[in-house]
């Protein structure tokens, strides 16, 4: 494998039509000329518009393949999709902080499928901020923002330095400002406006600007460039196709 390209790796669930999940993950990563690796945190039967099925991968043999790439490799960051509880979360992400603490780590909170299948419950006795503080950034719609985070647009909860990690709240779900993302930082908020007037929705959209992000902040840009850039790539594969599968280029 050529030295020149960091390794970045996704955990996340297997979607055998490929818009979602570790499939989609690394063909972005190969397009932003990272080395993509993918641990499968769950086998699913779903196509594009629908979702059927859903097998979780055992909780020890996804810690075992990624201490086996760990230590085999210096992965810089991991993007992290699906999970089936909080706890598996926690264990995959102390596993990856005890290997390498100064990995980057980036979490996109599917807790739904846009069918309904619900893949994660957030407990009410759970120690979120905990599992959030071994987290780098965060990336959820409107919808998964309220489900962590009740109130959190009305109560302004960044404003209360409580969430221990760096949130990029996507648009796609506000219908006052759609496609108008926002990165909260400790003590920023940055806006990236859209560019385009008009996308098509895309199955798997969230997990493409997720990784394309993480791929970003493997080659060390910061993580207003990772998102804003990231912003720019998903944007191209919403328009790429009509469909809700798109196609995959950076330029």
């Amino acid at each position: 494998m050529s030295a020149n390209r960091p390794f970045v790796l996704s955990i996340a669930g297997l979607d055998p039509c490929g818009g979602a999940g570790v499939l989609a993950d690394v063909k972005t990563f190969e397009q932003h000329q990272v080395t993509g690796f993918a641990v499968a945190s769950a086998n699913t039967i779903q196509t594009e518009d629908g979702f059927y099925e859903i097998q979780w991968t055992n909780l020890s043999f996804v810690i075992r393949s990624i201490e086996t790439l760990f230590l085999s490799y210096k992965i810089k960051t991991v993007k992290i999709g699906i999970m089936p509880s909080l706890h598996y979360l926690n264990r995959i992400l102390s596993t990856i902080k005890l290997l390498s603490p100064t990995t980057k780590i980036v979490w996109d909170p599917v807790l739904k499928s846009t069918t309904k299948f619900e893949f994660l419950k957030v407990e009410e006795d759970s120690d979120l901020n905990k599992i959030l503080s071994k987290i780098d950034l965060i990336t959820p719609n409107y919808n998964e923002i309220e489900i962590l985070f009740p109130d959190f647009i009305p109560n302004k909860l960044w404003l209360q330095n409580e969430i221990p990690t760096n949130i990029l709240l996507k648009g796609g779900h506000n219908e006052s400002e759609i496609g108008t993302d926002r990165l909260f930082l400790k003590n920023e908020i940055i806006e990236f406006a859209p560019s385009q007037k008009k996308c098509f929705e895309k199955h798997g959209s969230g997990c493409v600007l997720s990784a394309a992000i993480a791929a970003n902040l493997a080659l060390d840009q910061t993580l207003e460039e990772a998102c804003k850039n990231a912003k720019t790539y998903i944007e191209k594969y919403l328009n790429s196709t009509s469909t809700l599968i798109g196609y995959h280029y950076v330029q």
